[in-house]
């Protein structure tokens, strides 16, 4: 299982692999985030605080990840880092501060802890996963 992981952690499709399951995902949430019945009272699910920016973002982050996913291993990589700055900076603004981005974009606690977890999580990916070392 060892040398299944490793295989599976250098391959060069992982990244792009991931960075299009990302952009499916981002997608999936700003469209949801648009539909009533997945956003009642502008939270997400329930538990998410969203508007029509933060929705925008999500959209806007999906494409750029399915380019960068379509593209290569070096354009996805480069999506992972940007992207995990750009969202931990979301969620340490958003902890300091409700109305993120000059009161564009609004989050709440649940938001703040979902941003950086996945600013960590596009980090690793950035950073570490499918690097080549020997």
């Amino acid at each position: 299982m060892g040398q299944t992981m490793t295989l599976y952690h250098r391959s060069p499709f992982m990244l792009k692999i991931l960075a299009i399951l990302f952009g499916l995902i981002m997608l999936a949430i700003g469209i949801m985030g648009y539909i009533p019945d997945f956003s009642p009272n502008q939270r997400l699910f329930t538990l998410f605080s969203i508007n029509f920016w933060n929705n925008l973002f999500h959209i806007a982050t999906g494409v750029i990840a399915l380019l960068c996913g379509l593209t290569s291993r070096a354009a996805s990589k480069f999506f992972f880092i940007i992207a995990g700055l750009i969202y931990a900076l979301l969620a340490v603004f958003g902890f300091l501060e409700r109305d993120i981005l000059f009161g564009l974009m609004e989050a709440n606690t649940a938001d703040n802890l979902l941003n950086l977890i996945v600013g960590i999580i596009c980090l690793y990916f950035g950073f570490f996963l499918g690097s080549h070392r020997s």
